[in-house]
């Protein structure tokens, strides 16, 4: 399932928002340099979820705020 991220980075607390079913805001402390903020955003997604981070995978949107992430959910 691919969701569309608005990530906002180096903020003062790692949060996460359901915008609709597909939809998120994220606000992580991380800051945007490394990667460091999407991993974070990935961790955020893979808790929500309740899943492993290794099933959180970065589509679209590794340089820019809005980012796409495909969601494994099942296990082929």
């Amino acid at each position: 399932m691919y969701l569309k991220v608005k990530v906002t980075p180096a903020g003062k607390r790692d949060e996460l928002k359901e915008i609709s079913p597909d939809t998120f805001a994220a606000t992580v402390r991380a800051p945007a340099k490394h990667h460091l903020a999407n991993r974070a955003v990935a961790g955020l997604l893979a808790s929500h979820f309740g899943l492993p981070v290794s099933r959180v995978k970065l589509i679209s949107g590794h340089h820019s705020p809005g980012k796409i992430f495909d969601i494994q959910t099942s296990v082929l």
